[in-house]
């Protein structure tokens, strides 16, 4: 089956689009939605600006189409971009949000597509773990809870990374795979990748208990 792929470029769409095409699927455009409010309920905004670089890393094709932010504004954006695409169904990288779910749910009955969720209600560590199995390198590029400091920006999930993380939903109660907004993660290589990719210029915003990371550029790693 032909499919669009929800991309944000980070961790678990990435994954969701590996997923289908393990199972024969084939992915062959990535569909991003870039809101101007950097807090959009529905969709994630940081680092944006390189999904040209991360679509080319994976050899695929991209659609990114502009919305205020705003909800209504979101959704309609999401379906003109999904309108008239040469595709059976949508991949998205959805874990728990049943807001999200519900929304990207409405707009694809609309447009008569199949909706894949590969990760949906699954246990959120064992997601992690079989991330790190597939080959998956990923780098978290902002926090936002309680638990994760600056020490955590630019740190690569690996099993450390996942230890600790799973130690903090324990003491913490945050959701260990960031699916709360507890934190953000770049993808900078996976089996999807024709050649990893290397941040550079980086810049560190952190005030209170937030940060993010802010990319130059995404070069390729020879």
């Amino acid at each position: 089956m032909r499919l669009a792929c929800l991309f944000s470029g980070g961790k678990d769409s990435t994954y969701a689009a590996h997923l289908m095409e393990q199972a024969g699927h084939d992915v062959v455009v990535l569909v991003t939605v870039v809101p101007e409010d950097p807090h959009s309920w529905v969709f994630h905004t940081l680092n944006l600006e390189h999904l040209p670089e991360m679509a080319e890393a994976m050899a695929k094709d991209l659609i990114a189409v502009p919305s205020s932010g705003e909800e209504g504004a979101d959704l309609e954006a999401l379906e003109r971009a999904l309108s008239g695409l040469n595709v059976e169904g949508v991949v998205t990288g959805a874990i728990a949000s049943d807001y999200q779910w519900d929304r990207i749910n409405g707009v694809c009955q609309k447009l008569g597509l199949k909706v894949f969720s590969p990760l949906w209600r699954k246990d959120q560590l064992t997601i992690l773990n079989d991330m790190l199995q597939a080959g998956m390198r990923a780098m978290i590029v902002g926090v936002y809870s309680d638990g994760l400091g600056q020490e955590w920006l630019g740190r690569t999930l690996d099993r450390g990374a996942v230890d600790e993380l799973s130690a903090l939903a324990k003491k913490k109660g945050l959701n260990v795979s960031g699916e709360g907004g507890e934190y953000e993660t770049l993808v900078l290589d996976s089996p999807m990748h024709s050649y990893p990719l290397v941040p550079e210029d980086v810049q560190v915003e952190f005030s209170r208990d937030s940060g993010q990371l802010r990319i130059g550029r995404l070069a390729v790693s020879l």
